[in-house]
């Protein structure tokens, strides 16, 4: 008993020294930000019940998924795994998980998922053959209002999380063609992501873009910038200005920019992605072939 007792002492003196260290286990592998995170999420959304868990039998196959505070999602609709081009869609103001599917107000044609399926559909339209996956990314915390929009603070942090995703995609495919695409405040997320993204990331495609945080298209490099302003949206009344942490420059559609232009109907801030539109189907040839048949012949 006392040998004992002097071996425990002796093992916790040594312990306290670092001489030896208990055997660790290690924690769970992260999610990879690839398909090898469908089972994670997927077991998450289950665990989260209604409606995710919906979702998640329904076979749909998200990269990411967090429920708390207004919520994170990345679905992808297509094989990512083999896919050539990759389209990255990212939604902007007031956009929460609760939104993701309904839309905001309700109103579907604002859901980030259903505009990815429309694009996927309007790329499959396009070219049925074409090895193309969407991601609709719902990777950061967009602002809640106008006010907190005016600041470029929320966009620089999900930046740094679609850089993040943008390495891994990468690096997993590192022959496909990255299309990043953002909407409104989206617009801001995209651009200053394609500012350090991989050399795979070969064009930026915003509608209704408040900024994209540069002064000219010129400052993306070998990156190409497109731009889609509808004539009635009313991003157009937003003043063109940059302050220190207030204003996000020039809009990414006025032509001191030098964005090639993409064609957009009378829709408002939210039509560009309605099927059967013009913007939905140049987006799918910027995807498809690097160019439009509207902007041949344009320069950045």
């Amino acid at each position: 008993m006392v040998g004992r007792k002097m071996v425990r002492l002796s093992l916790t003196a040594m312990l306290a020294t670092g001489l030896v260290r208990p055997p660790t286990v290690p924690p769970d592998a992260a999610p990879a930000g690839f398909v090898e995170a469908y089972p994670s999420t997927a077991a998450a959304m289950q665990a989260a019940g209604a409606p995710y868990a919906r979702w998640a039998a329904q076979g749909r196959q998200f990269l990411a998924f967090d429920p708390h505070g207004d919520g994170r999602a990345v679905e992808v609709l297509g094989d990512l795994a083999s896919a050539d081009r990759v389209v990255v869609l990212v939604p902007g103001v007031g956009t929460r998980l609760a939104d993701f599917d309904r839309g905001l107000g309700g109103v579907p044609r604002r859901a980030p998922a259903q505009q990815a399926r429309d694009l996927r559909a309007a790329l499959h339209a396009a070219d049925p053959h074409a090895r193309v996956a969407v991601l609709a990314w719902l990777g950061y915390d967009p602002p809640d209002g106008i006010a907190t929009a005016a600041t470029p603070v929320a966009a620089r942090r999900g930046a740094d999380q679609l850089g993040d995703h943008l390495r891994t995609l990468a690096g997993q495919l590192p022959a496909t063609r990255i299309t990043l695409v953002g909407h409104s405040y989206g617009a801001l997320v995209v651009g200053l992501a394609a500012m350090d993204a991989p050399p795979q990331v070969t064009d930026v495609v915003t509608l209704g873009g408040v900024g994209v945080g540069a002064e000219h298209a010129d400052q993306f490099g070998p990156v190409r910038v497109w731009a889609a302003e509808a004539p009635d949206d009313w991003i157009r009344r937003v003043p063109q200005l940059r302050l220190p942490g207030l204003g996000h420059g020039v809009r990414p559609a006025d032509a001191s920019f030098g964005a090639r232009p993409l064609p957009a109907a009378s829709t408002g801030h939210d039509g560009y992605l309605l099927p059967g539109g013009p913007t939905l189907s140049a987006i799918a040839e910027v995807v498809l072939c690097g160019a439009t048949g509207t902007a041949a012949g344009a320069t950045r």
